[in-house]
């Protein structure tokens, strides 16, 4: 989930303390599903907790964009720009339909039909006519988010149309991230790219802590954070189930 060669430490740190709250919200969760730990994962605290943590990454993968994009012009044309985006795009897309078919094989409920990684493919492929923009994307973003929190409010008759954020009836998944309201903070972050890291270069002073012991390990967090989240949720089952945590009843057979 990065996207540009010459890095900030900052970005790379940010995106390491998404993953550590990711897997933190998902050992909690695998607790309260899988054994009935009582941990209060669908009380206020835990679900500001999860929507933070994931309002982080995409925020960061909205700045990632805009970074990648400016160091990209005068090198590429922007066919060539639009073309490597798709393919970054589809290629995450794809690992999220990996995700779906495995949930559809071995989960008798929670299918994962457009999650964090379909809602990330998708949005890198259509971000490029936002790339350029500031305060435009701040609007367009708002609205998006608005739009989706207030489609959240219903429930429709037909699940072609749950990628948009037309939630079904009795609808239930393990991960959802619709278009509305999410794409509005991949906006948001390309604003915010846009403001602090114009033309690809940091616009503001901040320390050089990129050496420090705490930052190495966030920053390396931060470039693999793809593949933590591949392989992370499959080892935390495995281990619950190995220590006798874990009730695989959900599970088909």
């Amino acid at each position: 989930m990065h996207y540009t060669s010459d890095r900030f430490w900052e970005i790379d740190a940010l995106r390491g303390i998404a993953i550590i709250m990711m897997v933190i919200y998902h050992i909690s969760y695998d607790l309260f599903f899988l054994s009935g730990f009582p941990i209060k994962i669908h009380s206020i605290p835990w679900v500001l907790f999860q929507r933070t943590t994931a309002s982080l990454f995409l925020l960061l993968v909205g700045t990632s964009l805009t970074i990648s994009n400016s160091k990209l012009k005068g090198k590429l044309s922007n066919k060539d720009i639009i073309k490597r985006n798709f393919l970054r795009g589809i290629k995450i897309f794809i690992w999220g339909f990996i995700i779906t078919l495995f949930t559809l094989i071995f989960l008798n409920d929670g299918i994962i039909l457009f999650g964090i990684l379909h809602l990330i493919g998708i949005s890198i492929i259509i971000s490029y006519p936002f790339l350029e923009h500031k305060y435009k994307n701040l609007v367009i973003g708002t609205g998006i988010i608005l739009i989706g929190t207030y489609l959240g409010k219903f429930n429709f008759d037909t699940p072609y149309f749950l990628w948009l954020g037309f939630e079904p009836k009795y609808f239930f998944s393990f991960d959802y991230f619709p278009i509305f309201p999410w794409f509005g903070v991949v906006l948001i972050g390309i604003f915010l790219g846009n403001v602090f890291y114009p033309q690809g270069k940091r616009d503001f002073n901040i320390p050089e802590f990129s050496n420090y012991y705490i930052i190495k390990i966030l920053s390396f967090l931060g470039k693999h954070s793809l593949k933590i989240y591949l392989l992370h949720q499959p080892i935390i089952v495995l281990i619950f189930y190995i220590i006798g945590l874990a009730d695989l009843s959900f599970v088909m057979i």
